[in-house]
């Protein structure tokens, strides 16, 4: 059983995990570098902990603790219980869900492995958009992809923005890094995929007449918003795909139009 500590100093050492939850820069680097995470709100902290991710401690407001109590009661990490201004003090934002978990992270699986057991495959290149990768991961598990497979300069899945928009899903889709980019696609293409890069371009096929849901095995890639994806990644492709659109719009966000592509790689697919 955890115990249950009440701080009221905002500089106490043992809350050092959630100071300057605002800082991008800081939080970006200090998180891998240190092993934790950051998941916010009840639900994220529980659908964390079912995914086998280890407690360091948990930060609650107290009118949170009776909500938490059998989490508190079943983790041997100490709990603290603070005022809604001194978490506001500690972390820079007002907490609203009340309750925060630093996780210990696991060690990523390589690519291989990832691949090995997949048919479903997302790859996102420069996705470096907190909340972009949030909504982009819980479709992915909403929609039965198999794996999601990150350049080596996208935003970290598990930055505390990305599992909350996710509402946790990123602990639900198996991920990994590629090394390097975009020479990682060759193992990908080894691994049987056929590679399809989602794109505007007037030139690309259309989703529906690329029919990716009768593939045995496809890998989807997805650029930033904006800017789409680069050129070597373009003809890193074996075929150009894209969604078409009415009413003179060009594209969509890049979560919604990942939602609307995973849909058709994985129609008529069991549910899993």
């Amino acid at each position: 059983m955890a115990d249950l500590i009440t701080v009221d100093d905002p500089d106490d050492p043992r809350l050092s995990d959630y100071t300057g939850l605002t800082d991008v820069e800081l939080r970006r680097k200090r998180e891998p570098a240190e092993g934790l995470f950051i998941a916010e709100g009840e639900k994220v902290i529980r659908r964390a902990r079912v995914a086998g991710y280890e407690m360091r401690s948990m930060l609650l407001s107290s009118k949170w603790v009776d909500v938490m109590r059998d989490v508190i009661e079943d983790v041997p990490a100490p709990v603290y219980a603070v005022s809604p201004e001194l978490a506001e003090r500690v972390t820079g934002y007002h907490v609203h869900r009340g309750a925060l978990a630093s996780m210990q992270r696991k060690p990523l699986p390589d690519a291989e492995t990832i691949l090995a057991g997949a048919r479903r495959v997302a790859i996102m290149e420069s996705v470096n958009d907190h909340t972009n990768t949030g909504a982009i991961f819980r479709s992915a598990a909403a929609l039965g992809m198999d794996a999601v497979l990150l350049s080596p300069d996208c935003a970290d899945p598990l930055y505390r923005r990305s599992v909350k928009v996710s509402m946790g899903a990123v602990f639900s889709v198996p991920y990994a890094r590629l090394e390097s980019w975009p020479r990682g696609l060759e193992a990908v293409r080894a691994a049987g995929f056929k590679i399809l890069a989602l794109t505007p371009d007037e030139k690309a096929t259309t989703i529906d007449e690329a029919a990716p849901h009768r593939l045995e095995r496809v890998a989807l890639m997805l650029g930033a918003e904006g800017d789409g994806l680069s050129t070597q990644a373009l003809m890193a492709a074996d075929e150009w795909v894209r969604i078409p659109m009415a009413h003179g719009v060009d594209s969509l966000n890049v979560g919604a139009a990942a939602a609307v592509a995973f849909y058709a790689v994985t129609s008529g697919r069991p549910t899993r």
